[in-house]
């Protein structure tokens, strides 16, 4: 009778645990890309009502940004410390409550306020969902795991276009959409805390799940133990890291070039702002399918037996050259080959995105991993804002082509560079990039 209660008593195991938790961190990069979207989508009605010019827009994206870029580093240190159950129910509570204040703004300083809160604490995600992945899945399930939660941008962009526009004309005004949105991420956090735990100490999870996780990380694991976590400037003296950064530096700033102004562009371009919206949400979904091919077909080539970093080097090459046709794109004005180009470059990028998502946790041991992730994050950040700086300014004075031949560019280099700073894979493999 006592054993009978004791079952009774205990969780329900839930099969293939692992995905629910992928779900988890997929929902999470999807409200972050809907709060930070909003101000994006809102952009052509806000500059109407507030007479700004692009580069007043491109002051609040960079208030965003700056605060992103400091904070992923911050935040990926944070993380390690305080492990990512905790971390991420602190930063998911402070950028829902950021969103919710911007609904408070008055002008282009409040906004910048606002963005900058916003953006201090969204910058946790990633670092946070890499680890989480790291702490979760098994290497060969990692390209998987990275495209399922870094898919929710895409995602994210594409719901955000419906439902804030949406929003903007039921209550005929953008305040109420940064007040709606806001709550995702306090509903969030009520599923987060009652399911995520380590594997090792996860009441739901069954005994064979648990051991092939922890079996798969038995080495890393070991090595961990014996070591402290790794400083920064022991990361810095390895080419890996600076191929991590290096690629994430010169490519993020592509991706938010579309995520921030690809409506504003579409306005530049002759498309009324009604319209516009017909073609925003294009390189979104073509960003979520390039998730999963880059993720999903880099696995499959591991299966087959490719080494873990050709596999991934793959895909870099692939996510390059695919970004390269956004030059394309001054060639033609029509709406439908301008969201056909942009939806391919994205497509492209999101390939070449969730290799370098992965990439930490295939070279790294896990109390590294977020570290690295927000480091890199760092570089991107401080690059998107160098990058929102120029677009606003030539944008403003000259056209958006000379952008979109840099953005073209721009990504082939970064491939070069990943190629040369991240090599020798059997080395990798055997674990020279791991503490000992």
């Amino acid at each position: 009778m006592e054993m009978d209660r004791d079952m009774l008593l205990r969780p329900r195991t839930l099969p293939s645990l692992r995905w629910w938790i992928g779900g988890l961190l997929f929902l999470s990069t999807v409200i972050n890309y809907i709060d930070r979207q909003t101000l994006s989508v809102l952009g052509p009605y806000l500059k109407q009502d507030y007479q700004w010019s692009n580069e007043d827009f491109a002051l609040i994206v960079i208030s965003f940004r700056a605060a992103y870029a400091i904070g992923q580093t911050l935040s990926g240190r944070f993380l390690d410390r305080v492990g990512t159950r905790l971390g991420l129910t602190i930063t998911v509570t402070w950028y829902s409550l950021a969103a919710l204040l911007t609904s408070l703004a008055s002008g282009l300083r409040s906004f910048c306020v606002f963005r900058f809160l916003l953006g201090a604490g969204e910058s946790a995600n990633w670092p946070g969902a890499t680890k989480a992945v790291a702490e979760w899945f098994p290497k060969r399930e990692r390209g998987w795991a990275a495209a399922l939660f870094d898919s929710g941008s895409s995602v994210g962009g594409i719901v955000a276009s419906f439902l804030v526009v949406g929003l903007y004309r039921a209550f005929g005004g953008w305040r109420l959409a940064f007040v709606l949105t806001s709550t995702l991420g306090f509903l969030w956090l009520i599923a987060w805390r009652l399911l995520y735990h380590p594997p090792e100490s996860h009441p739901r999870i069954r005994e064979s799940e648990r051991q092939m996780i922890l079996s798969d990380k038995a080495e890393t694991a070991r090595s961990s133990a014996l070591a402290p976590a790794v400083r920064w400037t022991q990361l810095l003296r390895l080419p890996q890291t600076w191929g991590i950064i290096i690629g994430k530096s010169l490519t993020d700033p592509i991706w938010f070039f579309i995520a921030d102004w690809f409506a504003i562009y579409l306005v530049a371009r002759g498309i009324e702002v009604e319209k516009s919206f017909l073609f925003y949400w294009i390189p979104f979904l073509a960003a979520d399918l390039g998730n999963f091919f880059g993720g999903g077909a880099s696995s499959w080539l591991i299966r087959r037996g490719w080494s873990v970093v050709k596999a991934r080097q793959a895909f870099v090459v692939f996510g390059g050259l695919g970004m390269s046709l956004l030059a394309c794109t001054i060639f033609t004005a029509n709406p439908w080959a301008l969201a056909a180009l942009f939806g391919f470059s994205t497509f492209a990028y999101a390939a070449f995105c969730t290799m370098i998502i992965v990439l930490p946790s295939d070279l790294f041991p896990s109390r590294s991993v977020a570290t690295v992730s927000g480091m890199s994050g760092t570089g991107a950040g401080l690059g998107t804002i160098l990058s929102t700086l120029t677009v606003g300014y030539v944008s403003d004075h000259y056209s958006f082509a000379p952008i979109l031949i840099g953005a073209s560019v721009i990504p082939l280099v970064a491939m070069v560079l990943m190629l040369v700073l991240i090599r020798n894979p059997e080395a990798h493999e055997g674990g020279v990039t791991k503490p000992r």
